[in-house]
């Protein structure tokens, strides 16, 4: 028996069909109509109470708690959003300004569907007319005070501006600002002496255009002097000696309080104190110049200024290097001297000199000496001390004087750039030395060409020279460098190396072919007079496409060898040679003729007189057999005409059939052709057959062997 309570079973139960019943039936739902109400009027002053009411009516299958978001939207931006199960929402503008001028329009979102109004235009004319408010109003000329200008009531972004107008005058703007809010607070500065008028207005940016403002209240402000200005003093005077004692004295007269002095050199602060100051120090070397004397009160500065000017006891040392370009080894001197002093106040022989070197003292006097070289190189100055005639000691350094030896310059190396000349062709030429001191100027001497120079002062630069073709090995001898860095010293020449450090490939001269014969070989050799080695020849005939053979050698000379010449190897033939110096040249052509060997000749004269033997034995057997063929012809005519009877009479007296005979004699004989005779002729030797005839009649039996003999005997007749 189940022991929970039955109401918690009744309870699920009836959840359960619920949802079943929910999930069964989609609510059914569409937005009628979205409308946007402006009250009381599309058209307001500013500072007028607006109200806009957005309403919606959907139409739905009674679905519970449905819910509508509103959002307002002024010129497309966003103003108000909500969202709630009423019909209707409502915006108020109170009061409403320019700035609330616009095109508003308001959008309902049902669960998926949406749906806005036809927007409402609202324009609020007028703006609320600013106040000015300024924190002084007699303020000093160039005074710093404060003016702030404001719309209590107005919104957007405001533009306040700030005018001048003095009397009988027209306006002038003097300040614009940004507002932050409805008022903006800014300090103004005026520097005309006066009265004048002050107001201000402002500037609203809507969609529509720029909105101004009406002036705001206007103040008069005077505008009053400030005497500030210092009162300087040198005491004792502005023009005095080096190591003279001078006081300068600044003071404000005025009755204003927190006045800073300040005493200037330079842009350097000398002394700063309240109202007035007095600065004194001893004048030294450099103080000549400007001071400057300068108040300040609040924002506002006035100055005053005077020139001092100091006279040197004696002039700053001068330390001088002799000679100016110093190479190793050689001697160099320094001096140390003062161009003037002030007799009055200085004595000459008082006046002690020291020569230092690196800040480390080397000698007392005027004058040093020493030999250029590595250890001599360094920073060298030098010190004066004197004694004034109250007494007074002063000492003064020269500027230093940077000493280093320079290296002479070497023995300059000429050679050609990449080791390699071809002769006529151009090619350039470096000249270099190994040691020396920047710069150095280089300068070629070549034949028939002027002298050209080049200055090196990098260390990555070259002395590159461009040389026309030379066309001789010892042309090479001919050329020179100098090298120089000082104009005191004799420039170096370069050695007659050139010659022995290059490579120098000689272009091949124009080749030379010839055919020697070999029993029937032949050997096209082509040959040169001159050409740097190795040489590449090259063979051709000029009715063949293609070089026929090419060779590679040390030699003046190569060869191409034809085996077994045949009249296909008949024609004109040229070669070409080159080297390394890239330059092709091209020989004549020469012509090779087949010519046949003597026996082949005689081969062939025995050959055709043996056949034009044949043809005459032909002829003559051809023209004796047609005789021989005309004359058995016109034989077996007779025998043909007087016979036939004869052979039919006999064959039929005698009974002489077919069989008795052969049967290819017997088909000749029917068909009365030439084999006839072929088989009627015997061979040599033999009796020729005679032929019986016969008569037409039937004979007697017994005359037969009379008959024959009459045949026989006329066949004689006739032979």
């Amino acid at each position: 028996m189940d022991s929970r309570p039955p109401n918690l079973l009744l309870l699920l139960l009836t959840s359960l069909l619920y949802f079943w019943q929910c999930a069964r039936v989609q609510a059914s739902y569409t937005i009628d109509n979205v409308g946007l109400t402006v009250q009381p009027s599309s058209t307001v002053e500013s500072g007028t109470p607006v109200t806009l009411r957005c309403q919606v009516r959907v139409s739905h299958d009674n679905i519970p708690h449905l819910t509508h978001t509103f959002q307002l939207t002024q010129d497309d931006v966003l103003v108000s959003s909500s969202t709630t199960t009423e019909d209707s929402v409502v915006y108020k503008l109170s009061p409403a300004r320019a700035a609330d001028s616009g095109s508003y329009q308001c959008r309902v979102t049902v669960k998926e569907k949406s749906k806005a109004s036809e927007s409402k235009k609202l324009d609020v004319t007028g703006l609320q007319t600013p106040i000015l408010y300024l924190n002084k109003t007699t303020p000093y000329q160039s005074e710093e005070f404060t003016a702030t200008c404001s719309a209590p009531g107005e919104k957007g972004a405001l533009v306040f501006q700030f005018h001048q107008r003095f009397r009988g005058g027209n306006p002038e703007k003097i300040k614009q600002a940004a507002s932050t809010g409805n008022s903006s607070e800014t300090t103004l500065v005026l520097s005309r002496l006066g009265n004048s008028i002050l107001y201000c207005d402002y500037e609203v940016g809507l969609v529509s255009g720029v909105r101004r403002s009406n002036r705001s209240n206007e103040i008069s402000v005077l505008v009053k002097a400030l005497h500030i200005t210092p009162i300087m003093n040198i005491l004792p005077s502005s023009n005095v000696s080096e190591g003279d004692i001078i006081e300068v004295v600044c003071r404000v007269v005025s009755d204003l309080k927190n006045i800073e002095v300040f005493l200037t050199r330079d842009r350097r602060i000398l002394k700063q104190a309240l109202v007035s100051l007095s600065h004194r120090f001893t004048t030294k070397e450099g103080d000549s110049g400007e001071l400057v004397c300068k108040a300040e009160w609040g924002n506002v500065q006035q100055k005053s200024n005077q020139t001092i000017r100091v006279k040197e006891l004696f002039s700053k040392p001068h330390l001088t290097v002799s000679p100016t370009d110093i190479f190793e080894g050689h001697t160099f001197e320094l001096t140390c001297s003062v161009s003037s002093y002030d007799p009055q106040k200085i004595e000459n022989d008082t006046m002690l000199f020291s020569i230092y070197k690196d800040g480390v003292e080397l000698k007392n006097g005027t004058n040093y000496h020493a030999r250029a070289g590595p250890s001599a190189n360094g920073n060298y100055s030098c010190k004066v001390k004197a004694h004034s005639l109250d007494y007074h000691n002063f000492s003064k350094d020269s500027k230093s004087v940077v000493v280093e030896a320079k290296v002479p310059v070497s023995e300059p190396m000429l050679s050609v750039v990449g080791g390699t000349l071809v002769l006529e062709k151009p090619f350039q030429l470096i000249c270099h030395s190994d040691r020396g001191t920047l710069p150095i100027v280089y300068t070629l001497y070549a034949p028939k060409r002027p002298a050209e120079s080049r200055k090196v002062s990098k260390p990555w630069e070259q002395a590159i020279f461009n040389s026309s073709a030379i066309y001789k090995n010892s042309d090479l001898k001919k050329f020179l460098c100098h090298a120089r860095n000082s104009l005191n010293e004799p420039p170096m020449t370069s050695g007659q190396q050139l010659l022995d450090s290059t490579i120098i490939i000689e272009p091949v001269s124009k080749p030379v072919l010839r055919d020697v014969s070999d029993g029937q070989d032949v050997n096209l050799v082509c040959s040169v007079q001159k050409g740097t080695p190795p040489i590449t020849f090259t063979w051709y005939h000029t009715k063949k496409a293609g070089a026929l053979d090419f060779q590679t050698t040390k030699k003046l000379e190569g060869s191409y060898r034809i085996s077994h010449v045949k009249g296909e190897h008949k024609g004109e033939y040229y070669c070409e040679s080159t080297n390394l110096a890239n330059k092709t040249k091209m020989s004549d052509t020469i012509s090779i003729g087949v010519k046949l060997a003597g026996w082949k000749k005689g081969l062939i004269a025995a050959f055709c007189i043996l056949v034009i033997l044949a043809l005459i034995l032909v002829i003559i057997f051809k023209r004796r057999l047609l005789g021989f063929k005309r004359k058995t012809t016109a034989e077996l005519s007779v025998k043909t005409a007087s016979t036939n009877v004869e052979r039919l009479s006999l064959t039929q007296a005698v009974n002489v059939t077919p069989g008795m005979i052969g049967k290819s004699v017997w088909s000749d004989y029917v068909s009365g052709s030439e084999s006839d005779d072929q088989y009627s002729v015997t061979s040599p030797g033999k009796p020729e057959p005679q032929f019986i005839e016969a008569p037409t009649k039937q004979a007697d039996p017994t005359s037969a062997q009379g008959t024959d003999n009459e045949v026989r005997n006329s066949k004689q007749g006739m032979t």
